[in-house]
């Protein structure tokens, strides 16, 4: 719009300077006052629409350089905004980032915990098929021992039954 209203006053300006120097020659050719009334009339007119075409473009122009001043403005708070908002962001993904790492961590630790008691388990089910094992032998031995114990039992009865026998029979 600018460049349009300069170049709208550039053409006034240089039909103005045309019509001056129209004025001019006429007047120098001796020109009848009446005419020479109305050439100025129409000169002053001239430079009356020069002046307000001038007027109306330094307003225009003062008018987009405030609005272009805006614009820039609302733009750098937008970019500034969206740079604020993408570092937030940033930061938020190093944050989780470094919280998935953790967890990572934290599974990794727990999963070579889960081997070793796995290792512990079997060492403890190998152990209580041995405790097992040797629970049977044990109670095999005992009910032996038992068995032993009750035929001994059995002979030392026979033998008081024997000596029970024996001693009366000796001492008549």
């Amino acid at each position: 719009q600018l460049l349009e209203a300069k170049a709208r006053l550039s053409l006034a300006q240089a039909q103005h300077t045309l019509q001056l120097q129209q004025a001019k020659a006429q007047i120098n050719n001796m020109v009848p006052k009446k005419q020479f009334e109305q050439l100025q009339n129409t000169l002053r007119e001239e430079q009356c629409k020069t002046q307000q075409l001038q007027e109306s473009l330094q307003q225009q122009a003062e008018q987009t350089c405030r609005q272009l001043v805006r614009t820039q403005e609302e733009h750098e708070q937008l970019l500034q905004a969206a740079v604020e908002q993408a570092e937030g962001l940033e930061q938020s993904l190093r944050n989780a980032e470094a919280v998935l790492a953790e967890r990572a961590a934290q599974l990794r630790d727990a999963q070579a915990q889960l081997s070793r008691n796995k290792l512990l388990i079997e060492e403890l089910r190998g152990e209580n098929r041995r405790f097992a094992m040797a629970l049977q032998a044990a109670e095999l031995k005992q009910k032996g021992m038992e068995q032993k114990n009750q035929l001994l039992e059995e002979q030392a009865s026979a033998l008081k039954q024997l000596i029970g026998k024996i001693t009366p029979a000796s001492l008549s």
